[in-house]
């Protein structure tokens, strides 16, 4: 069984949060202030925990987002 060195892990969390960084872009909300962003997912991550219609209508959106994808 193939251990996880904490450089194996640092590289999964740096590539984790590049990918993320790149959700934010493909939203266009790039040049955004990040404490506007932060807030917005804050509020989401509490709209999400008690409206479960809310996030299966998002995942269409960002599915739909995904599936157009030109890049």
């Amino acid at each position: 069984m193939a251990r996880t060195t904490t450089s194996d892990a640092r590289k999964k969390d740096t590539r984790e949060k590049i990918e993320l960084g790149g959700l934010i872009v493909k939203a266009g909300l790039r040049f955004e202030k990040r404490a506007m962003l932060l807030g917005a997912l804050i509020e989401l991550a509490e709209r999400l925990k008690t409206d479960a219609s809310e996030r299966a209508r998002l995942i269409a959106i960002g599915a739909e987002a995904f599936g157009n994808d030109s890049e």
